[in-house]
């Protein structure tokens, strides 16, 4: 490691607040990956945890949260859904659906061969109303 490496060894828990040991164990999974240099490590983990922060942010900004003073899992999966920049989540953030409903959508698919949502909005959430 470099420099930065060498400073960051004793106080590197408040410059990053996510776990460097798994960091590293995430990025040792790709098979690319032989080595890890100190300051790649620390500067993902750095960049992980400024984007977190910009997707909490813009989904709390542009979601129902604001109405609630809270964030919520329907926020980050429209964020996910709606947003450009964020629509790679789409996959890790699904919009939440009533298991009935999902156990509907199968039996069409049976019938279909072809998944669908048609009546999306329906029943998002049993907890919120729509407006």
């Amino acid at each position: 490691g470099g420099k930065m490496a060498a400073r960051l060894s004793g106080g590197e828990n408040r410059l990053v607040s996510l776990p460097l040991s798994r960091i590293r164990v995430i990025m040792k999974s790709s098979p690319e990956v032989s080595s890890i240099n100190q300051d790649a490590l620390f500067l993902t983990a750095k960049a992980t945890e400024l984007f977190v922060q910009y997707l909490a942010t813009y989904s709390y900004k542009h979601g129902r949260g604001k109405e609630k003073n809270a964030l919520t899992y329907s926020d980050l999966s429209h964020t996910a859904e709606e947003c450009e920049t964020f629509q790679f989540l789409a996959d890790i953030l699904p919009k939440k659906i009533l298991a009935s409903k999902y156990l509907k959508m199968l039996e069409k698919e049976k019938r279909d061969g072809e998944v669908g949502e048609d009546d999306e909005e329906d029943e998002e959430e049993e907890d919120e109303d729509e407006t």
